[in-house]
């Protein structure tokens, strides 16, 4: 299925949202909850998979909802469509700071591997699948462990990344990254796990007992602030939660914990 021909246009700096405009019939899928705001005559229904597939039967659609809830997504995509007859926009945020990524699909071989939670929204027509990894090493201690998420079209996809993204083209090269810090990458891109180094620098660096490799040919996307680690940072400097607290700088700070959520 041919993808749905959309214009958009990305809002904000470090909350971004992409705003998509729709011609009358187009459409575009996105993750449940990641609405933001839409113009009237839009209309929005959850359905069981992405569409791409007209054809398909109540099976199919079915073994989609299972890979979907496998790889920790809601079972539902929700499909926007312009019922209107003139042009209409609806727009998409992620749920915590970071920047959106806008991939034409057709500049990187109708194809691009992502993990899972990195999926926005995209023109109807766009397939959204998993892919899993036979590497046991990528698979037991890779974060995503066997799988990734598969998005396959010739439209445009939207995909959402913490902090800074970085984009690098790898010619042969290999690149040792935080497991955590991979948001996708193209195909010819082959992604293992290896150990971090020696004892030492496995247990004091700071750095976790194991680094993803990538290497080959392609494209790939980085981003500096997994939401994992600026969740783990907040938790651990939230008194009530165990940790510590730091940079409040004065009595007021105290007296705020003693009397909040009272």
């Amino acid at each position: 299925m041919q993808c749905h021909e959309v214009d958009y246009e990305i809002l904000g700096d470090d909350m971004q949202i992409v705003e998509v405009e729709l011609d009358p019939g187009e459409k575009v899928i996105a993750e449940a909850g990641a609405m933001n705001y839409m113009e009237d005559e839009i209309s929005f229904e959850a359905r069981m998979g992405d569409g791409s597939k007209p054809d398909q039967g109540l099976m199919g659609k079915l073994l989609d909802a299972a890979k979907r809830k496998i790889t920790g997504e809601s079972i539902f995509l929700t499909h926007f469509t312009n019922v209107g007859a003139g042009k209409r926009r609806v727009a998409f945020a992620a749920p915590y700071p970071g920047r959106i990524i806008a991939l034409d699909l057709r500049q990187y071989m109708n194809e691009v591997i992502c993990q899972k939670d990195a999926f926005l929204c995209a023109a109807l027509g766009t397939e959204v699948s998993i892919a899993f990894n036979r590497r046991l090493g990528a698979g037991f201690f890779g974060g995503e462990g066997f799988i990734l998420q598969r998005l396959i079209g010739d439209g445009m996809a939207f995909l959402h990344a913490g902090g800074t993204v970085i984009e690098k083209e790898l010619h042969g090269e290999t690149m040792r990254i935080d497991t955590g810090c991979i948001v996708g990458f193209t195909k010819g891109i082959s992604y293992d796990i290896q150990l971090a180094g020696g004892l030492k620098s496995m247990f004091f660096a700071g750095e976790g007992l194991f680094l993803a490799t990538l290497s080959g040919h392609g494209h790939v996307w980085l981003q500096s602030l997994p939401f994992s680690r600026l969740a783990d940072r907040v938790l651990a400097n939230a008194p009530r939660a165990g940790g510590k607290q730091t940079g409040e700088g004065s009595v007021l700070g105290g007296l705020g914990d003693l009397f909040g959520d009272r």
